[in-house]
């Protein structure tokens, strides 16, 4: 007999980006819409928003393992007002630090600053060329705000992630709404799908070229499905990657 499957809820932890699936506990009244929650899950504790799950999805989000992400209760009164100092005390890392990295000329541009839901560390994320010494400057904040440090280098794929957009189709960026993972993508792809090779027209807010030029490529039986990587907007209306491009629909744009 197959075992019931467990009570999920999805869970944004920031305004921008895809909602997360956690699991609820059996004794554990369910959240509704809009409820902010804590969530434990390998990255650590953290305060989200409930947001509208869809049902016909669960079975695939629905998280696995020994130990999955897990909505750890209702965030209470506490919670919130630590989280709102925690967003304030960001605000003024990310200020100090822009001033210490123009200070010391670093080649490197901060993109986000996050603390942890104990407050046990600070994480600074930010976009570089190459590699960059940091070392002073984490002593510097470390001093400054007396906890654990952390930096981190992303791409700036992962940084428009983080700020969210949308794309030339009109809708919110691939990156923020369904996709896991970036995938290579090249030229060729744009060239196999005979797309004009205009650097502003292929590229995404990121400045590299679109992802969904990976996922439009046409499938196996020669059958083209055109979308954002198109010069224009998607008329399908549930947008690509929703029943469109990604899960093998046909989704016609127009230039």
């Amino acid at each position: 007999m197959t075992p019931p499957r467990p009570a999920v809820v999805a869970v944004k932890l920031t305004p921008v980006g895809r909602a997360n699936t956690y699991v609820l506990g059996e004794a554990q009244p369910t959240p509704r819409c809009g409820d902010a929650v804590v969530v434990q899950s390998d990255s650590g504790t953290a305060l989200g928003t409930v947001v509208r799950n869809i049902p016909q999805l669960e079975p695939k989000r629905t998280p696995t393992g020994d130990q999955p992400p897990r909505v750890v209760r209702i965030a209470t009164r506490d919670d919130i007002v630590a989280r709102m100092k925690h967003k304030h005390r960001e605000q003024e890392a990310h200020r100090i630090a822009l001033l210490k990295i123009r200070e010391r000329g670093l080649g490197m541009k901060l993109a986000r600053v996050e603390q942890s839901f104990d407050g046990s560390k600070l994480i600074f994320y930010f976009t570089a060329d190459g590699r960059v010494d940091f070392r002073e400057l984490v002593r510097e904040l470390a001093a400054e705000f007396r906890t654990r440090i952390e930096m981190r280098q992303i791409g700036v794929r992962d940084e428009a992630k983080m700020y969210g957009g949308y794309g030339t189709c009109g809708r919110p960026l691939c990156c923020t709404t369904f996709l896991h993972t970036f995938e290579p993508v090249s030229i060729k792809m744009a060239k196999q799908q005979d797309l004009s090779l205009n650097p502003s027209k292929l590229s995404g807010l990121c400045g590299r070229l679109k992802c969904c030029l990976r996922y439009e490529l046409p499938n196996a039986k020669g059958v083209q499905h055109g979308g954002c990587g198109s010069e224009g907007g998607c008329d399908n209306p549930s947008g690509c990657g929703a029943g469109g491009c990604a899960s093998g629909g046909v989704c016609r744009c127009h230039g």
